[in-house]
């Protein structure tokens, strides 16, 4: 529990319904600009098929070292982006996470096994079955997170042996895939929302048709503009040779995001996708503000459909229903428990769910789940069952009641169509992690912070739980007393314990910075664990494990806004275990500060580069020290790694042979040994032999890494990936 919420928050927010609790902000909209400004170069978009260039860079690097072993969680889960079912196997579910790949259960829901390939892309836009079994993978998330990134894919995948094997069958341009949609009636006959990059336009976009199982596609519905994808394509269960889709405009550039446009908008095609006409009669006419929409098509009463449509901004712009299959629309009532449910980001979301069985029971995602039972007149919500911001949903009909629901919790299964009684799965491997921490006492604990499921423990119940909410984000543990814990979650709220966690006191005064990053760093100083560092524009000391704290810098950034930066904040420290008086510190406009003599003087040794992720410092030298970058470039020498051995006097670049993916972290191991994370796994080298690397371990997923920890003590690595958990290996 939290013992005292922040000081300029209301101590009991509408919905908490217990006074004195806090409950931080969820979604898409927390993370802001952070992680897309982090992943790309000040002023740039991120280039075209950075993420997949990268990944075949990776591959050439030989790997050494010992095997990855995945240590958890299990019982958490995260971001669902696809549900689908298998015909021919009674209680098999197939599970698309967002950034973790495809997976299946065959225990209805309850745990899953990977039915995907670890060194493949893990960025899942789609999933969905044929009636013969054959299984259909779109790649490339299509939800742009709150202007953050959106990992993109290559192309289609198929499948005839429930997911064993895969055979990429094309659209490997088209970024991100919306949806997937097969003929019930020829399992060789589907289409493809392909939903095209957030940052580069053109590729493969609008709806395709292959009748020949992926053989070969057809553009069937061309886009009117350059960043307009389709995001859905739904095939009408009453009549084959109906369909519809939903086209969205959508593009992310370095100054702001527009996510809607004059080619958003609802497509009907009566001749099975050969020729199509934009919906209008009664739905909003094409226009600027027209932002994502969510279509539902009922199974049981020919031509009915539901429509929710959001605003470019985000907020809830309109329900809708027709009972001529899109001929005429009619507005249904507006009430605020349904305005509410898109809250200000409702390109999250954009699905309509119709009970096959009963025309006027639908399930609307967003925030909450949203339930209706008379056809839209009136509306309730659930945020308290289960987890939030939900994104896929399937009935089986193998049991009329039974349905399962994707969200940024999981998966969950409800015997009750969809109106209560969510069970959730109990084995569910891929939670995004944004931060690990570990201790040297105990092998086994381990904490992290993690996106949209608070900051998760190791220790404290039977299995990985919560101990503080909103995205968690630093987390540490005092290597002298695994009791004494930290964490945080978005824009520097912190919070300490002398209790493991079971007890949380907010620790982070207003008057230690005037500007915050959505992830803070804070850090112990390695000498003595009582003292601690806090970034914020300034950097902050405690002298007494975090219960007060004093500035001793002056803001060491150009300041918000610099560089198309919203930030100007600090956002990597490093002190010197050598000399207790020279603390390192990066900020997220590019600039590196030293000071020898604990803050009374400081030095900019280092300006004009992409994010400054970490900075490790060597053990014996104070003025040796190495440097992360972040940032996809795109024809660039640009480093990602720096290494000074003159506090900062000259650089080198020591990048070598690195992939040209962002560099999220770097950690000192023994004998002048150099660890770093990246978006494409994790990499040794030397600091003799600067700028030869190879790729540590194998077994890692083709996953992005945003922190590593190293234990001197028991010669292991501890990876956070942003996608599949928490992964440990031994190294010499």
């Amino acid at each position: 529990m939290l013992l005292a919420p922040p000081p300029a928050l209301a101590a009991d927010p509408p919905g908490t319904g217990q006074p004195g609790e806090y409950r931080p902000v969820r979604g898409p909209s927390a993370p802001a600009e952070h992680r897309f400004l982090q992943k790309a170069v000040r002023g740039d978009t991120i280039p075209r098929h950075a993420h997949e260039l990268a990944a075949a860079q990776a591959d050439r690097i030989p790997s050494t070292g010992a095997p990855w072993r995945s240590i958890g969680p299990t019982n958490i889960g995260g971001r669902i982006v696809g549900l689908a079912l298998d015909p021919r196997r009674p209680d098999t579910v197939y599970a698309a996470a967002a950034s973790g790949g495809l997976w299946r259960s065959t225990d209805a829901g309850r745990t899953f096994a990977t039915a995907w390939p670890d060194n493949a892309t893990q960025a899942m836009g789609a999933v969905a079955t044929a009636a013969d079994g054959t299984l259909y993978v779109g790649t490339g998330e299509p939800n742009p997170g709150g202007g953050s990134v959106t990992y993109e894919g290559t192309g289609v995948y198929r499948s005839a042996d429930g997911g064993t094997s895969w055979r990429n069958v094309g659209l490997r341009d088209s970024g991100t895939i919306g949806g997937i949609a097969i003929d019930p009636t020829d399992p060789d006959r589907l289409f493809v929302a392909a939903n095209g990059s957030l940052y580069s336009a053109g590729g493969d976009r609008g709806v395709y048709l292959s009748t020949n199982g992926g053989g070969g596609w057809r553009r069937v519905l061309d886009v009117p503009n350059e960043f307009t994808g389709a995001v859905d394509v739904q095939i009408d269960p009453t009549d084959p040779r109906r369909v519809y889709a939903v086209l969205w405009d959508h593009r992310r550039t370095p100054v702001k995001r527009t996510y809607g446009g004059e080619g958003s908008g609802v497509h009907r095609s009566t001749d099975g996708g050969l020729t199509w006409q934009r919906l209008e009669g009664g739905l909003p006419p094409a226009g600027p503000d027209v932002g994502r929409i969510g279509i539902g098509v009922s199974a049981s009463e020919p031509g009915r459909l539901y429509a929710i449509v959001n605003s470019t901004a985000g907020p809830f712009a309109g329900f809708y229903t027709s009972a001529d299959a899109g001929g005429t629309w009619t507005r249904l009532p507006e009430p605020d428990v349904l305005k509410s449910s898109q809250s200000s980001f409702g390109w999250w979301f954009g699905k309509v769910w119709v009970d096959p069985d009963d025309a006027r029971h639908v399930h609307v995602a967003g925030v909450p789940l949203l339930t209706s039972k008379d056809g839209g007149a009136t509306w309730t919500a659930d945020d308290a069952s289960i987890h939030v911001d939900h994104h896929a949903m399937v009935w089986d009909p193998r049991y009329p009641a039974r349905v399962y629901l994707g969200n940024d919790g999981g998966v969950y299964r409800s015997d009750a169509d969809g109106d209560g009684g969510w069970v959730k799965a109990v084995h569910e491997p891929w939670t995004q992690f944004y931060s690990v921490a570990i201790s040297p006492q105990d092998v086994g604990r381990v904490s992290g912070g993690t996106q949209d499921n608070g900051s998760l423990r190791s220790w404290g119940g039977p299995a990985f739980n919560e101990y503080l909410g909103g995205d968690g984000e630093e987390n540490i543990i005092n290597p002298r007393d695994k009791e004494n814990v930290f964490a945080c979650y978005q824009y520097g709220n912190c919070f300490r314990s002398t209790d493991g966690g079971t007890t949380m006191t907010y620790f982070t005064p207003a008057t230690t910075a005037d500007r915050r990053n959505w992830f803070t760093p804070v850090q112990f100083d390695p000498s003595d664990p009582n003292v601690l560092y806090y970034g914020g524009n300034r950097l902050n000391r405690s002298a007494d494990n975090g219960v007060t704290w004093t500035p001793i810098s002056p803001d060491l950034t150009g300041g918000p806004g610099q560089d198309t930066y919203p930030y100007g904040t600090i956002t990597a420290v490093a002190a010197a275990s050598s000399d207790p008086r020279t603390i390192w510190v990066g900020t997220d406009d590019g600039r590196v500060w030293l000071t020898r003599d604990l803050g009374a003087t400081w030095a900019k040794v280092l300006d004009g580069q992409p994010w400054v992720t970490r900075i490790a410092v060597s053990e014996r030298d104070p003025a040796t020290a190495y440097v992360t970058l972040s940032g996809y470039r795109s024809g660039s020498a640009q480093p990602h790694v720096l290494a000074t051995r003159s506090a900062g006097a000259r650089w080198t670049d020591i990048s070598g042979n690195l992939p040209s993916a962002p560099v999220n972290d770097v950690v000192l191991g023994r004998g002048g040994t150099l660890y770093v994370a990246t978006d494409q796994g994790v990499f040794v080298g030397s600091t003799v032999v600067a700028g030869h690397w190879l790729r540590l371990g194998h077994g890692l997923p083709r996953v992005a890494v945003d922190d590593i920890e190293y234990d001197a003590r028991h010669h292991r690595l501890v990876a956070a990936t942003f996608g599949r958990g928490l992964y440990e290996t031994i190294v010499p």
